[in-house]
């Protein structure tokens, strides 16, 4: 039995240094040959045996580089509420996540919880028969079923095979392909412990066998039309999105593929706040998130707009807002972005959203579009930062209802 991995322990945006012993030549290399953008790794001075200094750039998550090293990526903020960003995030609130948190000290443990959640629901799924559906299909068959191609068989009179077009009631279709390939990265990950892995391992092999095994992007699981007859399959594909989008490019170490499980805090941020409005803001207002802007369409310029709400009765854009998940003062670059969001949207306010205090806010005008910053603190409880952001937001009187 191979001996657990040693484990370094990094928090983001904290440079730390490690020595030659902790972290190899082979491993430091890795790091920068394939995640110089998500970690920075350089050398303390020109000698050979010089340490190595190591800084996250605003991930957290574990990520195995090697059979014998591994980095965990720790959170500045209190890992009870990126848990509970996550669930915002990715629309988790229905499994009631909150009590199974009792037990998960870290991201690989939330990881462990939810992959052991994914196959649960999968292997209760087909107990009951996984979703099927009617399928076009176009084949050349021995016989005639449906409707024959004539115009194929007219071509090639002298084929014994006839091309047919039929429809065929199959679960080999989107909804189950976003599943099994899920449940395939999850044992592919590594991260799975033995109170997981059998569940997951056992959910695969029950779709395998039918469905086709193809990459699937986490744009699939969003947007997707659920009747009365696959609605429980609406939760399955957002945990499906979580794994997707955090599970990142794999890496060989000898026989055996490994593949970082990593969050990407900036855009957690965004789709939080994005989540905690459309759940906590008063009715009167509609809140789009990524609103892709075209500059010019033969140039291919176009730009997205993290965040605005809109007035639901006149359409009018209240407020335009771009995430910052830093702690450094606005720069001119942030204000030029957001100003010009605003003027894209006719808007007259512009936020930037930070997760903790600057100390000083931003509070100024370009041209006539007034810009400012504001906070959604994610050091404590999460519910009443809310409550003082939309207060922030909207200043005192204004119509919101935060109940």
């Amino acid at each position: 039995m191979s001996p657990e991995p040693r484990v370094i322990e990094l928090f983001e945006y904290n440079p730390q240094e490690v020595t030659r012993q902790q972290l190899p030549l082979e491993a430091a290399e890795l790091i920068r040959r394939e995640y110089s953008n998500v970690i920075k790794v350089e050398a303390t001075s020109f000698l050979p045996d010089s340490n190595w200094k190591l800084m996250v750039l605003g991930v957290v998550g574990y990520f195995p580089l090697t059979s014998q090293v591994g980095l965990r990526l720790l959170p500045k903020v209190p890992i009870e509420n990126i848990f509970r960003m996550l669930e915002y995030a990715y629309d988790l609130q229905c499994f009631n996540l909150l009590k199974g948190l009792i037990d998960c000290s870290s991201l690989e443990d939330f990881y462990d919880l939810l992959a052991r959640l994914l196959a649960v629901q999968v292997l209760s799924r087909g107990r009951r028969g996984f979703y099927r559906d009617y399928q076009k299909r176009l084949e050349k068959l021995p016989f005639v079923r449906g409707r024959l191609d004539h115009r194929a068989a007219s071509q090639r009179p002298w084929e014994t095979r006839i091309a047919c077009h039929f429809e065929e009631h199959t679960p080999d279709l989107d909804e189950n392909q976003i599943l099994a390939w899920t449940l395939l990265q999850i044992l592919h990950s590594g991260l799975c412990t033995q109170r997981s892995l059998p569940l997951v391992r056992q959910a695969f092999r029950d779709m395998a066998g039918f469905v086709e095994l193809r990459p699937c992007q986490p744009e699939e699981c969003i947007a997707r039309y659920y009747s009365r007859l696959n609605q429980d399959y609406q939760p399955m594909h957002a945990l499906c999105r979580f794994f997707l989008e955090h599970l990142g490019p794999g890496h060989e170490t000898g026989d055996h593929e490994m593949m970082p499980f990593l969050v990407k805090m900036d855009r957690i941020f965004e789709l939080f706040v994005v989540r905690w409005l459309e759940k906590h803001l008063a009715s009167g207002f509609l809140i789009q998130s990524q609103e892709q802007v075209i500059i010019d369409a033969n140039l291919d310029i176009k730009f997205k707009i993290d965040i605005s709400i809109n007035d639901e009765r006149t359409g009018r854009c209240v407020f335009v807002m771009d995430t910052k998940y830093k702690s450094e003062q606005p720069s001119a670059s942030d204000i030029q972005q957001v100003a010009a969001y605003a003027e894209t949207k006719d808007c007259r306010d512009a936020i930037l959203v930070y997760p903790v205090s600057l100390g000083q806010n931003l509070s100024g005008k370009v041209g006539r579009i007034n810009i400012r910053s504001a906070v959604f603190s994610l050091d404590g409880d999460l519910e009443n930062a809310g409550n003082m952001f939309v207060k922030d937001l909207f200043g005192p009187g204004a119509k919101e209802d935060t109940g």
